[in-house]
C-alpha cells in the first residue's frame, strides 16, 4: 500500500509540473558606441566616451493565456539605486483582452514622462545634448532646465489598456509612495492615431508630495511625404504661487532624405516662473543608418541656460555618435 501511495504521489507531482510548464524563449540584444562631445563654457562632458548595453529578454505564454516577459539590462553606465551595472529591469504581464501590466524594478517611465518630448528629431532633443544637470555643474555654471516630465521612480507600475476605439491608446501609471512623495503619484496619457499620418496626445501627472505639483503635456505630430512636423506644450503647476509654475514649448521637423538618411531641426523654450528670461535651445541634427551601424550628430545652441543672464550660460556645442546594434 505504501508503495502504491508513493507511486501515485510521484505521478501526481509529475503531472502538476508538466501542466505548469510553458514554452518560452530568451533573446539577447545589445549595442555599443563611441561618442565625441564638446560644448563651450561648460567644460564638463567634453571629449570621447563609450556607451554599451546588453539586454536579456525572456518571454513565454502560460497555460492560462497570460504572456509574461522579463527584461534585464546590463549597462556599464548604469546609475541604478543598487550601484551595480544592472540598469533597466521589468516584468510584463499581458493578455489579449485585458491589456498589459508592467512592473519596473528600475528605469521605468510614468505615463507622462514617456511622452515628455516626442517631437521629431534625427538625433537628440534640443535641451538634452548640451548643458549640465544640477549634479554636474561647477562654480560659475548654471544647471539647465530639462523637460517637464512629472514623477518617475523605481518599483513603479504601468498599465497599457486594450484598444477600445480604433487608434485610441490609454496608459495609466502609479509610482508608490517614497520619502519625497508620501502619497505616491499617478499619471495617465491618451494618444489618438486614427487619422493617417496624424498623432495627437495628452498626458497628466499628479504628485503626491507635500507641496503638490500637477504636470501636463499636449502634442500633435503629422507625417506627410518625407516630412514629419510636430508641436508640444507642457506645464508644471506647483502649489505656492505663479513663481513656481513652469512652461515648455517645443517644435520639431524631420526630412527623410532616403531610407538611410534623416535630417532634423528641433527647438524649445523653457519659461520658469521665478526667472526673468527663458532658456532657449535649438538642435540641427542628422542620422545615417547602414545595416547595424548608425552615425548621428547634432549641433546645438542654448541661450540663458537655466534662466541665467550670465554670458557664460550662453553655450553651444556638438555631439557625434557612432553606434552598433547586435
Amino acid at each position: 500500500m505504501n508503495v502504491l501511495k508513493k507511486v501515485s504521489l510521484t505521478a501526481l507531482g509529475t503531472s502538476l509540473i508538466a501542466t505548469s510548464a510553458f514554452a518560452g524563449s530568451m533573446d539577447v540584444t545589445g549595442s555599443a558606441g563611441i561618442t565625441l562631445a564638446n560644448q563651450s563654457n561648460h567644460t564638463n562632458s567634453n571629449g570621447f566616451s563609450m556607451t554599451d548595453e546588453i539586454t536579456f529578454t525572456g518571454s513565454g505564454e502560460l497555460d492560462n493565456g497570460l504572456t509574461v516577459t522579463v527584461s534585464m539590462q546590463l549597462d556599464d553606465n548604469a546609475s541604478g539605486s543598487t550601484g551595480s551595472n544592472m540598469d533597466n529591469r521589468s516584468v510584463k504581464i499581458a493578455t489579449e483582452d485585458m491589456g498589459t501590466l508592467t512592473f519596473y524594478g528600475h528605469g521605468g517611465d510614468s505615463a507622462l514622462s514617456a511622452v515628455d518630448d516626442v517631437m521629431p528629431t534625427a538625433y537628440g532633443e534640443s535641451w538634452d545634448v548640451i548643458g549640465l544637470a544640477a549634479a554636474s555643474v561647477t562654480a560659475g555654471q548654471t544647471a539647465k532646465f530639462g523637460s517637464i516630465s512629472g514623477n518617475t521612480g523605481n518599483s513603479s507600475f504601468m498599465y497599457n489598456m486594450p484598444e477600445m476605439v480604433d487608434g485610441l491608446g490609454v496608459n495609466i501609471s502609479y509610482n508608490p509612495s517614497n520619502s519625497s512623495e508620501p502619497n505616491g503619484s499617478t499619471s495617465w496619457a491618451v494618444a489618438y492615431t486614427g487619422v493617417e499620418g496624424l498623432t495627437v496626445g495628452y498626458a497628466q501627472d499628479e504628485s503626491g508630495a507635500a507641496t503638490a505639483n500637477e504636470y501636463e503635456t499636449a502634442y500633435a505630430k503629422y507625417a506627410f511625404g518625407s516630412f514629419t512636423v510636430g508641436v508640444q506644450s507642457s506645464e508644471n503647476d506647483e502649489d505656492g504661487g505663479s513663481t513656481n509654475d513652469d512652461e515648455l514649448e517645443i517644435f520639431g521637423i524631420t526630412y527623410q532624405v532616403s531610407d538611410d538618411l534623416t535630417i532634423g531641426y528641433t527647438q524649445s523654450e523653457y519659461n520658469a516662473g521665478d526667472k526673468s528670461v527663458d532658456q532657449e535651445a535649438a538642435n540641427l541634427s542628422f542620422s545615417y543608418t547602414s545595416g547595424g551601424m548608425t552615425i548621428a550628430a547634432a549641433m546645438v545652441e542654448m541661450d540663458n541656460t537655466g534662466g541665467s543672464t550670465a554670458a557664460t550660460d550662453d553655450i553651444e556645442g556638438y555631439e557625434i555618435d557612432v553606434s552598433f546594434a547586435f
